[in-house]
């Protein structure tokens, strides 16, 4: 089930529109064994911290999230999510990895939506670096890194997605 909520967030004194929502402040490059420190900042100044994975770089853009069980390569690759900063509210994300981007006789993808990763960023709860899946070419942090997409683990999704519903 995909929901979707406006919200604001400051940046340094400045307020932004509510099409611009959370802010992933990352410090530096990535460590899988010590991870930076990441936080995320809501226009109602709530501050989330938790640890970085995927790209060192800061966004800002639209929060929805998504409760599905299954499928981040898919919901990673939706257009519906172009712009916007995900949060996968499943609380483990990563165990399986990202299969290859084979295709169908076709030419249709197997395991995504479109070519590329739609989202600006990324919110989960508990992310696995370590997969174990026959399918796997790479981590999910990989994936995201070479996308230059951010993503921050270490935050309570549950929280984050019941003050977005309000």
């Amino acid at each position: 089930m995909k929901r979707k909520a406006d919200s604001t967030l400051k940046n340094q004194n400045t307020r932004l529109s509510r099409s611009e929502s959370p802010l992933f402040q990352q410090n530096g490059i990535n460590n899988r064994r010590n991870p930076n420190k990441a936080k995320i900042i809501l226009s109602d100044g709530l501050e989330l911290e938790g640890f970085s994975f995927g790209a060192s770089v800061s966004v800002s853009g639209e929060i929805v999230f998504n409760t599905g069980m299954v499928g981040y390569p898919e919901s990673l690759t939706d257009p519906s999510y172009t712009g916007q900063i995900l949060v996968l509210t499943y609380p483990l994300i990563g165990n399986y990895g990202v299969p290859p981007d084979t295709r169908d006789v076709h030419g249709i993808l197997k395991h995504f939506e479109s070519e590329k990763i739609h989202i600006t960023g990324l919110i989960v709860a508990n992310y696995s670096e370590d997969f174990s899946h026959w399918n796997a070419v790479k981590s999910l942090g990989q994936w995201l890194t070479e996308a230059g997409v951010p993503a921050i683990f270490g935050i309570d999704t549950r929280l984050l997605t019941k003050r977005l519903r309000e």
